[in-house]
């Protein structure tokens, strides 16, 4: 894949999905969690893969207030965090709320 190409997962909830951002890397982990854990909601989403491209990595620090871990996920323009945050709102039954919330908008 070159630097250019940005992959879409094909996943959908419907008519009015919600905007989702993953930034990632090749061979992380957490990476892969993240994604499982949208594609099992079925939730579709852009990913941004920031594996040796400098400009997508400071984007990605850019818009994360700093952040320089992957993965950094957005869930319309409000930043979500990292892979573990990602999943404590899903513990806490708030990220089926926010998935709405940013469909509606």
């Amino acid at each position: 894949m070159s630097d250019d190409q940005d992959n879409k997962n094909d996943q959908t909830l419907g008519p009015q999905t919600p905007q989702v951002t993953l930034y990632t890397t090749m061979l992380c982990p957490f990476c892969y969690q993240a994604k499982g854990l949208l594609q099992q909601k079925g939730v579709s989403f852009e990913e941004i893969d920031v594996t040796m491209n400098s400009e997508k990595r400071a984007a990605m620090r850019d818009r994360a207030g700093g952040r320089n871990t992957v993965p950094q996920i957005f869930i319309g323009d409000v930043h979500v965090g990292g892979c573990d945050d990602l999943f404590a709102l899903e513990h806490a039954g708030r990220l089926d709320l926010m998935l709405k919330a940013a469909s509606e908008t």
